[in-house]
């Protein structure tokens, strides 16, 4: 039995929103005395064909940020989980994050949806300041983007290009449309009950 104040109402908005609401599932790695949280804008939802920023929330064990800066990181990204060689090496740079400042982040353009392996790794720059980690993550991505026609295919300049909101002025016309006969329909019928 439900407690009193939990109505099916608001059960059902409870129930909405968590069905409505995007999911921030990071991903946490760690290795040695060093870990990453591993976040994919947007939402660690990527999708094919789109740029997505990956950033890493490198840590010392205690919770004490590592700047990309302080590390000799690599990011290697792999299709499928088997692949031997990488598909891409993208190049890290410094930003900041949510609450952590400088850590490392690159720019990932995944060309297909599926399945994908990301591998960072790291060394210190100072010896000693933390030890040198292979982390692995596995990444779905997700359909996006449709790929570009080929430059080969030309495309007949008498065809009409397709236009993004081209239901827009139909829909607004036949608004109209029927907005006037709701109006005529109201005026006959006013001057038949006088």
């Amino acid at each position: 039995m439900l407690p009193r104040y939990v109505t099916i109402g608001n059960l059902g908005v409870v129930v909405t929103l968590a069905i409505a609401s995007p999911v921030f599932a990071h991903k946490v790695q760690t290795a040695a005395n060093v870990g990453a949280t591993l976040h994919i804008e947007p939402n660690d939802n990527p999708r094919a064909g789109e740029t997505s920023l990956t950033w890493f929330a490198l840590t010392r064990k205690g919770g004490q940020i590592i700047p990309l800066s302080e590390c000799d990181c690599k990011l290697a990204v792999y299709s499928g989980s088997s692949s031997s060689q990488p598909l891409l090496e993208p190049p890290l740079k410094p930003i900041s994050a949510e609450r952590y400042q400088n850590i490392p982040a690159a720019e990932i353009v995944f060309p297909q949806p599926g399945a994908y392996r990301l591998q960072f790794t790291g060394s210190p720059r100072v010896a000693g300041s933390f030890q040198p980690f292979e982390l692995s993550y596995e990444v779905n991505v997700a359909p996006g983007v449709a790929p570009s026609p080929s430059p080969t295919v030309a495309q007949s300049p008498s065809q009409p290009q397709p236009r993004e909101n081209q239901w827009l002025i139909p829909a607004i016309a036949s608004t109209f449309v029927i907005l006037a006969l709701i109006l005529a329909l109201w005026r006959l019928r006013v001057r038949k009950s006088h």
